[in-house]
């Protein structure tokens, strides 16, 4: 058994029961580079393609995918992905690996059948039966996204998130580096890699590198981050010379900031903020559904239902009015998601605000390279 294929199995097998794949994949040390890159090829693969690779479960079989066991759609799933779309696997290997890792999984009943239906597999071209399953995006979310930016813009999104996401580096002011694989871009310090990125710097996508600059910062303001971990966005912002607090509700996460010259505070953002000063700058970062990052957390589109924005809603309003008790006269707030929805973005500072923000930033993914991303200016009087 082949230990990308078995490695990526058990993934996606844990990614049905809430997990997310990226932590999972990031957590595979066993593997070499060459089998963690197949694991994570196909994983990521069969999470993207999920309503074209059901569709095709169904037209073969006669049944839903969902009628399945979880192990049974999991190897079909993998099974196909690989015979349509990876050109250097060997069919037989993706037949034969498939077979094998149900029987493994305790259903060697199942295994007649994945065969079988593995077998009638080919590369012709699919008449997909709506557009939602030929862009691989939930009906529902697709609508929403028709109408709040037009279907032209919608499938643009949707389409964007089938492809891996580029990858981006930060390189801080005055530091050199080998510039050879690296493409400059429109936001300072940030590029584009274009072949394996010198080793050293930080990935950081662009629409996340986008957010600090809006914050105006010198050196020597006190600057808040309210929602900091991984921390990227905090080191960024130390870029700039400023005297920083960093916090998160999770202590683990925290942990990864501890290198950084900033000082550490446990915090629920929602609630009570406990600090007797003000700050000049403050980032809240808020948790948000995701829904800009489905390129690089393709699960969120399967997992994340329409009344999970106005929850997500509730707690960010919450944070963005704790926040802005904090915010120094003529200081400059920035309220930031990776999500696309209104109820967490627009909606969430018209809630706390009493006039429009400064400045609003939006980036669609299709339109614009990297996540998406939305942000909100908003100075103290």
């Amino acid at each position: 058994m082949s230990p990308a294929r078995s490695k990526a199995f058990a993934i996606l097998e844990r990614v049905e029961r809430g997990a997310f794949a990226s932590d999972l994949l990031r957590e595979a040390t066993d593997l070499d580079a060459r089998d963690a890159a197949l694991a994570s090829t196909i994983v990521f693969g069969c999470l993207r393609f999920r309503a074209q690779l059901d569709f095709l479960i169904e037209t073969l079989s006669g049944r839903p995918a969902e009628k399945l066991d979880s192990e049974v759609r999991t190897a079909l799933r993998m099974g196909i992905y690989q015979l349509r779309c990876l050109d250097r696997v060997p069919s037989y290997a993706a037949v034969g690996e498939s077979v094998d890792l149900v029987k493994r999984a305790g259903k060697r009943s199942a295994a007649g059948l994945v065969n079988a239906l593995l077998r009638k597999v080919n590369r012709e071209p699919v008449t997909w039966p709506d557009r939602a399953t030929e862009l691989s995006i939930p009906a529902w979310m697709l609508e929403r996204w028709d109408r709040q930016c037009g279907r032209g813009t919608a499938d643009g999104i949707a389409r964007a998130f089938l492809s891996p996401p580029e990858t981006y580096v930060r390189v801080p002011p005055g530091q050199s580096v080998d510039s050879s694989s690296l493409e400059p871009t429109d936001v300072p310090g940030c590029y584009r890699a274009t072949g394996e990125p010198p080793a050293g710097l930080r990935q950081q996508d662009i629409g996340s590198q986008s957010i600090v600059p809006l914050l105006d910062l010198r050196p020597g303001l006190m600057f808040l981050d309210l929602c900091a971990a991984p921390g990227n966005k905090t080191a960024q912002a130390l870029e700039s010379g400023v005297l920083a607090v960093a916090c998160d509700v999770s202590p683990a996460r925290l942990t990864g900031l501890r290198p950084l010259p900033c000082d550490l505070v446990v915090l629920d953002a929602a609630r009570s903020l406990p600090f007797c000063r003000c700050f000049d700058r403050i980032l809240l970062d808020v948790p948000c559904s995701g829904t800009g990052t489905l390129g690089r957390n393709p699960e969120i589109k399967w997992r994340v239902q329409p009344a999970d924005f106005m929850a997500f809603h509730d707690r960010q309003v919450q944070m963005l009015r704790n926040a802005l008790e904090l915010l120094t006269p003529g200081g400059v707030l920035v309220y930031s998601t990776c999500s696309l929805e209104p109820e967490e973005n627009e909606q969430v500072v018209e809630e706390v605000l009493v006039r429009r923000p400064e400045t609003v930033l939006r980036r669609i993914p299709g339109r614009d390279p990297g996540d998406g991303f939305f942000a909100a200016v908003l100075r103290s009087g």
